[in-house]
């Protein structure tokens, strides 16, 4: 065999692995072999046919095979001597593959650049406080009275934190928005609807808002003028009036925090429901703490040293952050011609993040090995149980899912492994709380 590796870049070589022809009729050898021994033919006791006959009556599936067998030798064989820090191969090219001739089979191959992190130990980082304030702890309170409030029909004018129903119909220069926009009616005509004045903007931006002051029965034409990145690109930086009517107004009654509102929220008092939203509170003040330290401290790995990245990697981490954002924009309700409309955007910001997060698991990979930390037993029950509880499913079935797709299942594990250094990393930094240290 002999072996001749070549640089396209610094992170992809090409691995041409020629076999002589003696190495390619070993190979074809033993497959007749295997085909006489299994082989029923007619004049003949199992593995005692000529191999010429062997030869003619499988002739296309013992080709196949060779070939199979060839290039799979030529693949092991020739990483083993070429000894590169394999990623993953791109493509194969492959002569023909015969009995009685050399074989020349070309690889494609992805390998992992060449660098070294310095230093990762000790790094320096600033943590979020956990520290509940009383004030935190009433608006808590006051949101959890906002969620049990009743809604009461009001005769009043309308005001901030009230829900108005009402109806609209807007038009664009005199044309009804129905006939621009056919295919969206939402945006053009509603016999009804609800809107929380003060609340999140609804699906017609500074229409909601202007409800305010109105009281049920009453009419106006109002005015709205539609962002230049709106979802509907028909509707983008055009001037609307919508006539819309008053249907009724309801306030928000917050509940009396008594008895009865203690015991709907499995307390016994109001010193009892703030110790518990405090431990609430400050629970999720230390998610948010600690992820903002992960945040911090794979900004300062990505920046502390430079490489080039392996192409395959962040081809396909850029097509999963495409996937992801394409699938929250059309949770959110964006359009789909709105989405293709900003392809090119969404490409070059996932690339950008494709890029940072290739970066960074490569780092992380580089110090999981010095370190020796690996993915235990407990690590991944741990992760199956997590993924399984976010995803609705029952573990069992969580795990048969994994193994029927060995891919998932490793990117399941190095995903393990990148938190679990991470986890290790911030344990081993320096972090600082207004002004003081902590190990």
């Amino acid at each position: 065999m002999k072996i001749d590796l070549q640089d396209v870049t610094e992170t992809r070589k090409t691995l041409a692995v020629t076999l002589d022809a003696t190495e390619v009729e070993a190979e074809e050898k033993s497959l007749l072999s295997q085909f006489s021994g299994m082989a029923k033919i007619p004049g003949f006791r199992p593995g005692k046919a000529p191999q010429s006959i062997i030869r003619k009556k499988y002739a296309k599936e013992i080709a196949g095979e060779l070939k199979q067998r060839v290039t799979a030798k030529a693949y092991k064989d020739g990483l083993k001597e070429a000894n590169v820090n394999l990623i993953s191969p791109i493509n194969i090219e492959e002569g023909e593959i015969a009995s009685g001739q050399e074989a020349k089979i070309t690889f494609t191959l992805d390998v992992r650049p060449d660098f070294t992190v310095e230093t990762y130990k000790g790094i320096e980082l600033k943590g979020l406080s956990e520290e509940v304030s009383d004030a935190e702890i009433e608006e808590a309170i006051e949101g959890i009275r906002k969620e049990k409030a009743d809604f009461n029909p009001v005769e009043r004018e309308a005001q901030e934190g009230d829900y108005v129903k009402f109806s609209h119909e807007g038009s664009i220069d005199g044309t009804p928005i129905s006939e621009i926009v056919e295919d969206k009616p939402v945006y053009a005509k509603m016999p009804q609807t609800w809107k929380e004045i003060g609340g999140e903007q609804g699906l017609i931006p500074g229409l909601g808002d202007q409800l305010q002051g109105l009281k049920t029965g009453d009419k106006s034409d109002l005015e709205v003028t539609f962002p230049e990145d709106f979802t509907v690109a028909a509707l983008q930086g055009k001037k609307a009036v919508y006539a819309v009517e008053i249907l009724e107004v309801r306030e928000r009654t917050l509940p009396e925090m008594d008895a009865a509102f203690f015991e709907s929220q499995q307390v016994k008092d109001l010193d009892e429901l703030k110790e518990r939203v405090s431990g609430w509170t400050k629970s999720r003040k230390q998610q948010e703490r600690r992820a903002d330290l992960r945040r911090q401290l794979s900004d300062t790995l990505i920046g502390s040293v430079e490489f080039p990245l392996p192409e395959s990697l962040v081809d396909q981490e850029t097509e999963s952050a495409m996937r992801q954002v394409v699938m929250e924009n059309m949770q959110r309700g964006i359009a789909q011609e709105q989405l293709e409309a900003s392809k090119e955007d969404i490409h070059a910001q996932s690339r950008k993040n494709a890029e940072s997060r290739v970066k960074l698991q490569l780092i992380l990979d580089q110090i999981a090995e010095k370190e020796e930390i690996e993915v235990s037993d407990q690590d991944m029950t741990q992760f199956i149980f997590n993924q399984a509880y976010q995803s609705g499913q029952k573990p069992d079935q969580f795990v048969k899912e994994l193994k029927k797709d060995q891919n998932r299942l490793r990117m399941a594990q190095q995903s393990v492994l990148f938190d679990k250094t991470l986890e290790f990393l911030i344990d081993e930094s320096s972090v600082s709380d207004a002004g003081s240290e902590e190990s």
